[in-house]
């Protein structure tokens, strides 16, 4: 049975433009795989806790070391980690919020950033270890991708990459806070997004 990781991180729940394209995608992958299953990661609605001097002082105790409140800050990632490793295909759905991603998200790849598991270091560099694909569905208020001021694309195709997930394609919607050109542009990517899925 395949397995669909979905994550999805606006803080506008169903009015989300990323979330309603990545739902485009969901329904017609399950179309696809009738008996495939949907874990979903909403890390706006059960956000995790940001990065601190205690979460990085536990996962640098060794493990017999580790305090109970050291073994629970760790778990959160063995958590996140064991989710997406077990998942056959992963969907991200992430709006721009003032040039990036959201926070939550930022927060989630913290957590699922850790060497030995989702990647490691080499003489040559650094090496993804997860050996997954994605689909990533962005959104913003107006039209910046591939401009110098979107830092939301190239982060999550760097982040991805070095963890080993291949980014497979990127449906996106500019212009959402610009009327009716923002609404042409939801609409020609959920049409990219159903006539790719079918």
């Amino acid at each position: 049975m395949a397995t669909l990781l979905r994550i999805d991180s606006s803080a506008s729940g169903d009015n989300s433009k990323s979330r309603q394209l990545a739902n485009e995608f969901v329904e017609k992958w399950l179309q696809d795989n009738p008996g495939g299953k949907v874990v979903a990661r909403d890390v706006d609605a059960n956000p995790l806790p940001h990065f601190t001097n205690e979460t990085l002082g536990a996962l640098f105790t060794p493990e017999e070391n580790r305090s109970d409140e050291q073994k629970a800050i760790v778990a959160i990632g063995d958590e996140l980690i064991d989710e997406i490793e077990s998942a056959d295909l992963v969907t991200i759905s992430a709006p721009m919020y003032n040039f990036g991603i959201p926070s939550t998200l930022k927060s989630y790849f913290d957590y699922i950033a850790r060497a030995g598991r989702t990647f490691k270091y080499t003489e040559t560099g650094s090496v993804g270890l997860l050996n997954k694909s994605a689909y990533v569905f962005v959104t913003s208020g107006s039209f910046l991708a591939d401009s110098p001021m979107d830092h939301q694309i190239p982060y999550l195709n760097t982040f991805l990459g070095f963890v080993g997930i291949e980014v497979k394609n990127t449906f996106v919607a500019g212009g959402q806070a610009m009327g009716e050109v923002g609404v042409e542009a939801f609409d020609k990517a959920k049409a990219q997004v159903a006539e790719f899925v079918g």
